[in-house]
């Protein structure tokens, strides 16, 4: 079978998403989502998604592609690449990183990052082209059709628990609030959110982004921590980013929050609940085992200098 690589196109979409679910059903993938993501991808990301398709035009692999424009370091790029398990061993996933790099590398990236699955011949095939491990987290899975889910509680005094879409006609006080919680997650590139325009434009926008869902809580009328809820429509549920402000934290607002927010999704007919956590990030894990997470699959960072 002969395998191309190219670039993305919009009749694409379906294909590309299909085989994210297949390579990695922990996240959530649409079409929609997709073709949204590459419109509003940043200028200064330099983001190009590729795919490998066959002779008949069938999606077989996908890259996502990118400069990481907004951290602290510059010349870092990423390059994720996922092949349809039904083709592995084909050359896909190989010609797609070359292509990945070339773009990289002529975009001034001197440090690449990918994510790889943790599996010996996953691991093995990154080694091969020059990645070594860094970090490792978790991907957790939760039935959200047979968990028995903490009992809601009451939030205390002063305590105020909100949705986003409580939030419409001004987003920007979560925006600064995930600011400041994107601020110190753990990280090998870092990240500074300080874009209102962009944000506003490609999260509080995002067709991932469930607005009823997504959980706040509010001290005496400020935000203080949240859960962050997207859902794709098909019954599945992902924890975008759960984070509390450095003032507010050792109250136990945001696991308040996101008890709050799995309520929300199940009584709205979800019946799967993701969300991912760095190996080393206890208090979150902790957190998540309370609630019933399990760990479903490992992925390790892996970093290649170039030059």
């Amino acid at each position: 079978m002969t395998v191309i690589v190219r670039d993305v196109r919009t009749q694409d979409a379906g294909g590309f998403a299909r085989v994210r679910r297949a390579a990695l059903p922990y996240m959530l993938s649409t079409a929609e989502q997709l073709v949204f993501d590459w419109a509003h991808a940043h200028p200064d990301s330099h983001y190009r998604p590729l795919v490998a398709v066959t002779e008949a035009g069938g999606v077989v692999g996908t890259a996502q592609v990118g400069i990481a424009h907004d951290a602290a370091e510059p010349g870092i790029g990423y390059a994720n690449v996922y092949v349809d398990p039904a083709h592995l061993g084909r050359g896909a996933g190989t010609l797609l990183l070359r292509a990945a790099e070339e773009h990289l590398a002529e975009r001034g990236a001197r440090t690449l990052y990918s994510w790889v699955l943790d599996a010996p011949e996953n691991l093995a095939w990154a080694g091969r082209r020059g990645y070594s491990p860094s970090r490792s987290a978790y991907f957790l899975r939760l039935d959200l059709t047979a968990a028995e889910l903490p009992p809601l509680q009451a939030p205390p005094a002063g305590v105020e628990l909100l949705t986003a879409e409580d939030f419409a006609a001004d987003p920007r006080p979560l925006f600064e609030l995930d600011a400041v919680t994107t601020a110190d997650e753990p990280s090998d590139v870092g990240a500074e959110l300080d874009d209102f325009a962009h944000w506003r434009a490609t999260t509080w926008e995002h067709p991932l982004f469930d607005r009823a869902l997504t959980t706040v809580a509010v001290v005496d009328g400020v935000p203080a921590a949240f859960s962050a809820a997207q859902t794709d429509g098909l019954g599945r549920y992902n924890s975008g980013m759960t984070g509390t402000a450095p003032a507010f934290r050792g109250r136990g607002l945001a696991k308040l929050a996101k008890n709050a927010s799995l309520h929300r999704a199940r009584a709205a007919g979800c019946t799967e609940a993701f969300t991912g956590n760095d190996t080393g990030n206890e208090p979150m894990l902790a957190i998540n085992k309370w609630f019933g997470y399990e760990i479903g699959a490992r992925e390790v960072r892996h970093v290649r200098t170039l030059g």
